[in-house]
């Protein structure tokens, strides 16, 4: 008989073994377990039960035999094994107090065990490990047999799920972002690296830049004795229009006017060193350009007294008398910062007092929000009401400063009754919010009352900035789910496309995110200074280095003109680890809601089912949501889209009442199913009208209005919704 022959009948031999449970395979985890506790017991019996453990050891090894290449065990042998459930017993209690015969068993057992804590201990550890399924091979049938279960379904192509960071690593991460300001390191390194090793390897680059260096030094040696003559020599390089620095008549007369055409020109040669390289990514490009630039900015002639005309005028003039100033100054401002209070004059603006003073009463009031009912100022009003929906970035007064600017003011006059939503302002308690939490707390609890309060009545609904993001997010849910409770929508420089999200993208990449959601994981939330440190580098010129020269070198104070303004912004909030961490991931860093994949209850959201009027708002020098990104919403909707492009920036645009001097707009009206324009072409195709938006936009809700009606009652004490205290309540007040 052929060895091949042999082979196959030990193989079947050993296999039906196997099955009958005669062979010595890996051992499951039962089996594992069962040892390990048997040993661990007996162990800590005398030294006689340990001698007769041993020998139970000894007498098993000698209850095998060796049948070709496995260990076989008498099958009448494991018959007499115990199992891993009676292990399971002895060691887990089922209950959690035992009988006074099982404490006295257990006393006996384990007479006077100093480590009673260890004990203890590894009972428990053994406790957990019982709780996972049995590892390795298992038998057919008979005592830990485990049933075959049906694998899941998988999507195709949905992504694997990977290990979450260890608490070290977050640790680690949090602890480094304190010094780093929360810039991820590796982000900054991996920019540089990808910018410096594309540049090595580009040599027609070196050239261009190397004769650009040449041009400019000797354009410059040409202007400098020309400019001897005075400000009417024409300059080597204007400012871009954005910088304000050098436009003073000071500026232009010798050596001055020197120094700052040597710097603009030494601004423009570092621009085209860091842009224009091929290979280099658009974001890597973007961060090596804006890190430069802050560089450059920091060594600013306007910076230093001694290349500063206009301080050395005045230091002279006074005496150096604005330089103590300024040391007072510095000194008053580091120790409210040090003491967590807001800027100098600031105090003088406080909610319910000379700002957010629009009468009216919170009727509804839950964990996250309070929503606030204004009082009416006429005998009937519009029939449908508007809920406002802010930002909780920062406090929701923005909409309701000073009576004079004040949004929710100019609406009340107007006839419509206004409801808004104010955010409390979260804690390390309130760390596990979602975005999910934000939707159903915020914006449809606050729907659920307006439309108790006034009922048979669709709503208006405003959104502003972030707050717009979660109102399109709400009408794309309620439009999914069949609900027709939203008259209109207004989206107030809000973005649901974030592809295009301008500087802000600069702190928006992988390891970015992983940085800041560590540190975020360690506080607890997002503190709103960590914020305003972000925000004030995307426009270092005008909120930082500007601000010095005046206060520090000057020895001056910032003017009180729009201070209500500038209050509100020193008005911070903080943002919940978990909100932000889904915001910045699944909006800004995937862009779900825009691509269609931003899920609620499960299910994807789509802005494309939104039926309600749209009525969106821009502004021309917006640097958080760029009016190019917000005009995207025209590509995804299948309603009306009313657009309008104001002067001014992200807040000062929308803030911007009847009689603002200087300010303008573009509007246009695109019915369903009419053709897109690009950007480029709407501009040029619709001409600035000068004043403010708010009449256009009253007037287009007004139109959507069903008439007037008598103006409905404070809250609904019948129906749940009481009058709670008055206006601006207390949220707004939390620190």
């Amino acid at each position: 008989m052929s060895s091949g022959h042999h082979d196959g009948r030990r193989a079947a031999w050993a296999l039906n073994r196997i099955h009958s449970g005669g062979v010595r395979r890996k051992r499951s985890f039962d089996e594992v377990l069962e040892s390990s506790v048997t040993s661990f017991r007996d162990g800590l019996r005398g030294g006689a039960d340990r001698s007769e453990h041993w020998g139970r050891q000894r007498r098993s090894r000698r209850q095998f035999e060796t049948v070709g290449d496995y260990s076989v065990m008498k099958t009448g042998t494991i018959k007499a094994l115990p199992t891993a459930a009676s292990v399971r017993r002895a060691v887990v209690p089922t209950s959690g107090q035992d009988s006074p015969d099982v404490q006295s068993k257990k006393s006996t057992e384990f007479p006077e065990w100093p480590l009673s804590w260890w004990t203890q201990a590894t009972t428990e550890l053994l406790q957990t490990w019982t709780r996972f399924p049995p590892l390795g091979l298992q038998p057919a049938g008979g005592h830990g047999a485990v049933a075959a279960t049906k694998p899941a379904t998988q999507v195709p192509g949905a992504e694997a799920k990977v290990d979450p960071p260890t608490s070290g690593d977050r640790l680690f991460h949090a602890t480094m972002g304190r010094f780093t300001s929360g810039i991820s390191p590796v982000s900054l390194g991996l920019a540089y690296a990808d910018w410096a090793f594309h540049l090595a390897a580009s040599p027609g680059k070196w050239q261009i830049l190397l004769e650009k260096a040449v041009r400019k030094a000797v354009r410059l040696a040409t202007y400098a004795p020309q400019a001897c003559s005075g400000p009417a020599c024409p300059c080597c390089i204007e400012p871009l229009p954005q910088d304000h620095r050098f436009r003073t008549e000071a500026w232009q007369r010798w050596p001055f006017n020197v120094i700052q055409q040597a710097f603009l020109l030494n601004q423009q040669w570092w621009h085209n060193a860091t842009t224009g390289i091929g290979g280099v990514s658009a974001h890597h490009e973007q961060v090596v350009s804006f890190v430069a630039r802050q560089l450059l900015d920091t060594v600013s002639p306007v910076n230093f007294i001694a290349t500063n005309p206009e301080v050395l005028k005045t230091t002279v003039r006074e005496g150096g008398r604005n330089l103590v100033r300024g040391a007072m100054n510095f000194l008053a401002d580091w120790e409210r910062a040090v003491g967590g209070k807001p800027p100098v004059g600031a105090e003088r603006f406080q909610p319910g007092q000379n700002v957010a003073v629009t009468k009216g009463q919170v009727v509804y009031r839950n964990r996250l929000i309070e929503l606030i009912q204004y009082a009416p100022e006429t005998d009937d009003v519009y029939a449908e009401p508007v809920l406002i929906v802010p930002a909780w970035i920062m406090k929701y007064y923005i909409l309701d400063l000073s009576p004079s600017n004040s949004l929710v003011h100019y609406l009340v006059g107007r006839g419509h009754t206004v409801f808004m939503i104010s955010w409390h302002n979260p804690t390390v308690e309130d760390r596990d919010l979602g975005m999910e939490d934000y939707l159903r707390l915020g914006v449809l609890d606050a729907l659920k009352a307006v439309r108790t309060i006034v009922p048979e009545r669709r709503v208006n609904a405003v959104g502003y900035c972030l707050g717009g993001t979660l109102l399109s997010i709400a009408a794309a849910f309620l439009a999914r789910e069949g609900g027709a409770a939203l008259n209109s929508v207004t989206l107030l420089a809000a973005q649901t496309d974030f592809t295009e999200a301008g500087e802000l993208m600069l702190f928006i990449d992988d390891s970015e995110l992983n940085y800041l959601e560590d540190i975020m994981w360690d506080q607890g939330y997002l503190d709103g200074k960590q914020m305003a440190g972000m925000f004030q580098l995307l426009r270092s010129n005008d909120l930082i280095w500007s601000r010095l020269v005046h206060e520090y070198l000057m020895g001056q104070r910032s003017p009180m003109v729009d201070f209500d303004l500038m209050a509100w912004n020193a008005d911070t909030t903080r943002m919940p680890y978990r909100m932000h961490s889904e915001y910045l991931r699944r909006l800004f860093l995937n862009n779900d809601l825009f691509e269609g994949r931003y899920q609620v209850d499960g299910r994807p959201v789509v802005l494309s089912d939104i039926r309600a009027p749209i009525f969106a708002v821009t502004t021309e020098a917006d640097h958080v949501a760029p009016w190019r990104s917000v005009y995207k919403i025209n590509l995804v909707s299948d309603t009306d889209v009313t657009f309008v492009l104001t002067s001014g920036g992200h807040n000062a645009g929308v803030v911007s009442e009847p009689g603002h001097r200087h300010r303008y707009f573009r509007v246009s009206h695109r019915l369903s199913g009419e053709m897109y324009v690009d950007p480029d072409t709407w501009y040029l195709n619709n001409p600035s009208t000068d004043g403010s938006w708010w009449p256009v936009w009253a007037e287009w809700l007004e139109h959507k209005s069903a008439g007037r009606a008598a103006p409905p009652p404070l809250g609904a004490p019948d129906k749940g919704y009481p009058p709670l205290g008055a206006a601006p309540g207390q949220y707004v007040l939390e620190r």
